[in-house]
């Protein structure tokens, strides 16, 4: 007996297959068992269970991060763990383990206030923050792993703790930026911004304009404020009818802006933008913030995905006529690409120093796609083929909370950091987990 309050399942349980899923299908794997905790003691009683019969440990809200199989050892399911609170005056938010960012953000909007959350309001807030945190407000602030001002965790002893600048710094550190590798974080305390609306949405642009499209936006991006948040998308979308019609079946470069100073100011910063083409549709508008992930739109239901990243230093024409060459309308590509721009706060050291990686980059270049039964060779090749050509102007680094099935292994994982910070981490993880526990994720071993 584990001896927890939420629900436990087994294979060949009832609600099992529900419990182990996440948004990633990529993986379907089958551990020992799920625990679905309600609360930190159940938590507790999870790790504890493992620790005594040599299971590892993999911690799993919405399955956006999906790592490595978790076949034989045991999953928290944290998505029982729900609360926000709201501290208006002292502009923060205190947030459980299983909370999506839509629920935050429903919090928090009735006040004025907006925390750093990312494009996909359905990810679960506590796994997005502790591997960095790239969203919509993050050129202009930083990090969501930045702003976070405490975290009470439970490791491998089993023990509950709580980790903030002043009570014990060295796990704070390492457990922004270091993901789930140092224990099981049932809360966090996050700050907030004042902010009510963004001016944002995408223009879709369609295959005869990608080409100039691209190095036009490329362009743009060079000397922005940092209120800009931008990325383009590079995608051949299904014919399907829940697509807006403009866009069913075609290839498409869709520009994404989230712009959160004046409207006036942000309609006049795009301008330049909307004469690269003609739109096939254009969405720019002033949104509430609440309605933020409609400018990427990211897909609501489950999917296999295949991701990889890589960290770019610049975007230069042979760049981006390569990134054209291989995922560009003629290139008969699987590959969904793109490209985030970097910099500005990010750029910068936070407050409080934590373990975020990839200040360095101006760019990331994220490359996706469904996985589709047999054609895993195919697929992985084609991603490799664009990051290896990729790498004249890459960083030689990537952002851990954009890492794919593929990148689990120590060298992979390394990538997300330099290698004072890499040396770092492992030794936190030999102080606060020196047997592995926390092993079922994109690992970091002690030494």
């Amino acid at each position: 007996m584990i001896g927890t309050t939420g629900p436990v399942f087994r294979p060949g349980d009832d609600g099992y297959d529900a419990e182990r899923a996440g948004y990633n299908l990529a993986l379907d794997h089958h551990p020992a068992l799920v625990v679905g905790a309600t609360g930190p003691a159940d938590v507790q009683a999870a790790v504890r269970y493992a620790a005594e019969h040599g299971l590892g440990v993999a911690v799993q809200a919405t399955g956006h991060g999906i790592s490595v199989p978790t076949d034989g050892q045991l999953v928290v399911s944290t998505r029982r763990m729900k609360g926000v609170t709201v501290d208006a005056a002292a502009r923060t938010a205190t947030v459980a383990a299983g909370v999506r960012w839509h629920e935050v953000l429903a919090a928090t909007a009735p006040h004025g206030l907006v925390p750093l959350s990312g494009s996909n309001p359905d990810v679960g807030a506590v796994g997005y923050t502790l591997g960095g945190g790239i969203g919509l407000l993050g050129r202009r602030h930083g990090y969501a792993a930045d702003h976070v001002r405490r975290l009470t965790v439970v490791t491998a002893d089993g023990e509950l703790r709580t980790a903030s600048p002043d009570h014990e710094p060295d796990l704070f550190w390492a457990l922004r930026g270091g993901k789930d590798n140092f224990g099981v974080v049932v809360e966090m305390e996050i700050d907030l911004f004042p902010l009510t609306t963004l001016y944002g949405g995408g223009l879709y642009f369609g295959a005869d304009d990608a080409a100039k499209v691209l190095h036009g936006w490329a362009g743009w991006t060079a000397d922005l404020p940092e209120e800009m948040s931008s990325s383009l998308q590079l995608i051949r979308y299904p014919d399907l009818p829940v697509l807006p019609e403009p866009l069913r079946g075609r290839y498409v470069a869709h520009v994404r802006i989230a712009w959160s100073g004046a409207t006036a100011d942000g309609e006049a910063l795009v301008a330049p933008l909307r004469a690269l083409g003609t739109p096939l549709l254009d969405t720019l508008r002033e949104l509430p913030f609440t309605d933020a992930g409609s400018i990427h739109h990211e897909p609501p239901m489950p999917h296999p995905a295949f991701d990889r990243n890589t960290a770019l230093r610049t975007l230069e024409p042979a760049t981006l006529d390569t990134l054209l060459d291989l995922a560009g309308p003629d290139a008969g590509s699987p590959l969904i690409a793109e490209i985030r721009q970097q910099g500005g706060a990010y750029a910068r050291q936070p407050a409080v120093a934590n373990a975020v990686g990839g200040r360095d980059a101006r760019y990331m270049l994220f490359s996706t796609c469904i996985l589709e039964p047999g054609r895993l060779e195919e697929i992985r090749a084609a991603h490799t083929t664009l990051h290896e050509s990729l790498r004249p102007w890459s960083t030689g680094g990537a952002f851990a909370n954009f890492f794919g099935i593929d990148d689990a292994g120590a060298q992979s994982v390394s990538r997300a950091f330099d290698a004072a910070t890499y040396g770092r981490l492992a030794a936190v993880k030999a102080a606060y987990d020196p047997e592995n526990l926390f092993r079922v994720n994109f690992n970091i071993p002690p030494r």
